[in-house]
């Protein structure tokens, strides 16, 4: 029997961020390798997978207290080079390194952000990539505005209620989005990659809690939070299992807005003259259709 994980009690209180810290730390340093890293290996079971905090700390060139402390948040004032050596150590990429320093950082609150806005321009530049599904994520990954095409090959956001226009929603309780997308697991990972990646940057938003609560309830949203997978927006692909014209292989990109980077601009491209170049024609004749009935 698959062992689900806790489900996720959030507080809005230092000592919750300080636990957040520590247990994004463990989870890299389980998944780090003592032979990989040139360390010697004298035998012997190890209690914990991974390399011990002695260990991460001689990686570093901190004194294992130092890292201790950081490890188990006993303090949020560390300086950017210590970050910087731990995050050498645990070998981060650039989203993990920037979410280590989101969270090592002192906080002592936030209130409620203001909601977000979409500039009309924006929309109207949506409006005319009439043959490119686009649409703009905000926080949360709250789906703030849309194109015709990407209602028509993801979902009809605008028959939604304004808190239902989530991606992270959709894709957990939303049972057509299993459907939708081929490689449902993954698309999964990477929403709640990226909303682990986002809440950092706000943190104690009530509507972040208050989301994550929701989610909370669904086993597979657990397991995955448990993983404490961190990912930026940038790049990738998915394949799209539409009902109407069957099956999208379709690339992304993200462009964040200069003036607002809560705000991503995602676009779809596909390779021209390929059987997905056909379909995603076929889905924007069918689109106005689909969008009068």
């Amino acid at each position: 029997m698959t062992r689900l994980a806790p489900k996720i009690t959030r507080n809005t209180d230092v000592m919750d961020r300080r636990a957040e810290l520590g247990e994004f730390l463990r989870s890299r340093r389980a998944r780090l390798r003592p032979e990989e890293l040139g360390l010697p290996d004298y035998g012997g079971r190890r209690r914990v997978p991974g390399l011990r905090r002695e260990e991460l700390a001689q990686l570093a060139g901190v004194s294992v207290d130092h890292y201790v402390r950081l490890e188990q948040g006993r303090t949020l004032h560390f300086s950017e080079a210590v970050l910087d050596a731990v995050a050498r150590a645990l070998r981060l990429d650039d989203a993990e390194r920037t979410h280590l320093h989101r969270l090592a950082r002192p906080w002592t609150g936030q209130a409620e952000a203001e909601p977000q806005r979409v500039r009309p321009g924006l929309q109207r530049l949506l409006d005319s990539a009439g043959d490119v599904p686009a649409y703009i994520v905000g926080r949360n990954t709250d789906v703030l505005a849309w194109n015709a095409l990407a209602a028509a090959l993801i979902t009809d956001f605008g028959a939604l209620p304004p808190e239902q226009r989530n991606l992270a929603r959709l894709v957990f309780q939303d049972e057509g989005m299993r459907e939708l997308y081929a490689d449902w697991p993954g698309k999964a990972s990477d929403v709640v990659a990226y909303l682990r990646y986002d809440s950092a940057r706000h943190p104690g938003d009530p509507r972040t809690e208050r989301l994550l609560a929701d989610l909370s309830a669904v086993p597979e949203f657990r397991e995955a939070w448990a993983e404490q997978r961190v990912s930026d927006k940038t790049h990738g692909r998915y394949l799209y299992r539409h009902p109407v014209v069957g099956e999208l292989d379709l690339r992304y990109e993200t462009l964040r807005m200069p003036d607002d980077p809560d705000q991503a601009l995602i676009a779809h491209t596909v390779e021209e003259g390929s059987p997905s170049h056909t379909a995603l024609q076929l889905l924007a004749a069918w689109a106005p259709q689909s969008q009068r009935a």
